[in-house]
């Protein structure tokens, strides 16, 4: 089996076109449509319907591609999986979590079980929501902390909590002092826009869209922190949820309540047979308890037992 082409296929179902794909392998398109092509050769096997903008993938490339990515995870892991076994050193508690939680949520409950566990040597991966399925086919992890759905079919996924899509505008901004905005209030503001492999612009792309209103992209970004940023220096608004936020822009940037009510799910999964379960225990109360000073949720805070 060519590994480049499986490699291609999982990048074309994860960034939705070919070409994102190509450069991401610093490839042509004539180069990386060689590869998938041979991929369907080699399984005969129907992958993508092709049109004039994308690749839409076939009933056939959805059942293969947690196959796939669990390969590709295996192999990607084997390095670490060396230095491990050739090292003395304590085995790591492994967190995977996605970019956009990491400052506001990941990162605080890190601080909230340390003094705790203060010989316990931590990793934190993070990567991209597309990226992070092909981390946990591998199940080399503790735990994994990201906005769902994610195409994993096992372990299932713990429900953090619901957390709701606001409108993130600079303190200074005039619109900043109002409790609640709509679409027609954002008439003329710069809407600063996740790209479209985004969970956050799908949801806000959807949801808008049923209103029967539209909101003009003035500028797209790849990352929630660089828009945050953009929206700091007063260049527009954006989408966020208090989870996503960077914690030291709070004082520069005000989040608003949003309608038509938008949320995105935030969860996280244990692999089968954990083997630091009071460690992880530890973790999942300590992410309750930033969650519910983020989102002002009611959830059990850290150190407390569930009954």
């Amino acid at each position: 089996m060519n590994l480049r082409s499986l490699k291609i296929f999982a990048l074309v179902m994860e960034e939705g076109t070919l070409a994102r794909a190509a450069q991401t392998m610093h490839l042509s398109q004539s180069a990386a449509s060689r590869l998938l092509q041979l991929l369907e050769e080699e399984f005969d096997i129907h992958l993508f319907h092709r049109d004039s903008r994308r690749l839409i993938p076939t009933a056939e490339a959805e059942a293969f591609y947690p196959e796939a990515l669990r390969i590709l995870s295996q192999i990607e892991a084997l390095p670490g999986f060396v230095q491990r076994i050739q090292s003395d050193r304590p085995e790591p508690f492994r967190i995977i979590a996605q970019t956009r939680i990491v400052n506001g949520l990941i990162i605080p409950a890190i601080a909230l079980i340390r003094a705790a566990f203060a010989d316990q040597p931590m990793k934190l991966e993070i990567h991209p929501r597309r990226d992070l399925g092909r981390r946990m086919m591998n199940d080399r992890y503790d735990i994994g902390v990201t906005a769902l759905p994610l195409p994993v079919d096992h372990p299932a996924p713990v429900r953090l909590g619901t957390a709701p899509l606001k409108i993130a505008i600079a303190r200074d901004h005039p619109l900043a002092t109002r409790y609640v905005l709509r679409p027609p209030d954002m008439a003329g503001v710069p809407y600063i826009a996740l790209d479209e492999t985004t969970v956050i612009r799908r949801i806000a792309d959807r949801e808008i869209a049923a209103t029967g209103t539209h909101l003009d992209v003035a500028h797209e970004v790849s990352l929630g922190s660089a828009a945050y940023r953009l929206v700091e220096r007063g260049l527009g608004f954006t989408f966020a949820d208090p989870v996503a936020l960077d914690p030291e822009l709070e004082g520069k940037v005000r989040l608003i309540d949003w309608e038509p009510q938008m949320d995105v799910e935030i969860g996280y999964f244990i692999p089968d047979g954990n083997s630091k379960p009071d460690l992880t225990r530890a973790f999942e109360d300590a992410l309750r308890t930033v969650y519910a000073r983020r989102c002002g949720e009611s959830q059990i805070k850290y150190g407390e037992t569930q009954g």
